[in-house]
C-alpha cells in the first residue's frame, strides 16, 4: 500500500514537473522568442501591416476599407465618396453594430452560385454604377470595358486590391473630382502597382489604401498644404 502511494506520488510530481517546464517553454519562452525575430527583422508585418497618414495609422495593407459619404437622414446605403478610389464590393461580409465598414469582426464571401438570381442582380446593378460613376464628360465607360473585380466581392469580402484595370477605369473620374491633371493620377497609379510576385505567381494588383494615402499627399500639396 505504502509503494503505491509512494509511486503515484512520485509520478503525479514528475508529471507537474513537465507540465511547468512546458507551460514555460511553449507557453512563455517560445512565444517571447518568436516576437522578438518577428519584431527585430519584420516589425511592419508583425504589427499588422500598419498603413500611416500624417502620422497617424489609418489601416492595414491587409484590409480593405470603405470610402462612402456620410449618411444622409433616412438613408440606409452609403454613397460612394467618388473622389477617392473605390475598392471592390464587399457583398457578404457579415455586418453587426460593430462590424459596418470592413472591420476585421467577420468575413466571408456571398455563397451564391454562378446563375443565383441575387448574385446576378448584385453584378448587373454594380457594372451600371461602375459605368455611371466613373463615366466623365468625352469619355464614357462602356460596359464591357467593367473588370471582374469591379463588380465581385472576393472570398473574404475584405480584399484590399484591385486590378490595374480597375484602378485604370477610375483614373479620369477621380482626377476631374480632385482637380488634378489625368496624367498625374495615372502615373500614380503606375507607382503603386505591384507586379506578380516572383514574376509569375498570382496577378498585378493595386492597393487602394496606399494609392488613397498618395492621392491625399498629391491633393494637399497640389493645394499648398
Amino acid at each position: 500500500m505504502n509503494t503505491s502511494l509512494t509511486n503515484a506520488a512520485r509520478l503525479f510530481t514528475a508529471g507537474l514537473r513537465a507540465l511547468l517546464v512546458l507551460t514555460v517553454v511553449t507557453g512563455i519562452v517560445y512565444p517571447l522568442v518568436v516576437t522578438g525575430i518577428a519584431q527585430a527583422l519584420f516589425p511592419g508585418k508583425a504589427n499588422g501591416s500598419e498603413i500611416e497618414a500624417d502620422g497617424k495609422v489609418v489601416g492595414s495593407s491587409l484590409i480593405g476599407q470603405s470610402y462612402n459619404l456620410p449618411l444622409k437622414d433616412g438613408q440606409e446605403t452609403p454613397e460612394p465618396d467618388l473622389k477617392w478610389f473605390q475598392g471592390r464590393p464587399a457583398n457578404g461580409l457579415g455586418t453587426n453594430t460593430v462590424n459596418t465598414r470592413y472591420e476585421l469582426i467577420l468575413s466571408g464571401a456571398t455563397n451564391r452560385s454562378a446563375d443565383n438570381p441575387e448574385l446576378l442582380r448584385w453584378v448587373k446593378d454594380a457594372k451600371a454604377a461602375v459605368v455611371k460613376d466613373n463615366s466623365v464628360p468625352g469619355h464614357p465607360v462602356r460596359p464591357e470595358d467593367v473588370p471582374a473585380d469591379a463588380v465581385t466581392s472576393s472570398g473574404s469580402g475584405l480584399d484590399p486590391d484591385i486590378s490595374p484595370e480597375y484602378a485604370g477605369l477610375q483614373v479620369r473620374r477621380v482626377a476631374e473630382r480632385n482637380g488634378l491633371p489625368v496624367a498625374r493620377i495615372r502615373t500614380l497609379v503606375d507607382e503603386h502597382t505591384t507586379p506578380r510576385t516572383l514574376g509569375f505567381i498570382g496577378e498585378p494588383r493595386v492597393n487602394v489604401l496606399e494609392l488613397n494615402v498618395a492621392l491625399g499627399e498629391l491633393v494637399a500639396r497640389a493645394a499648398g498644404h
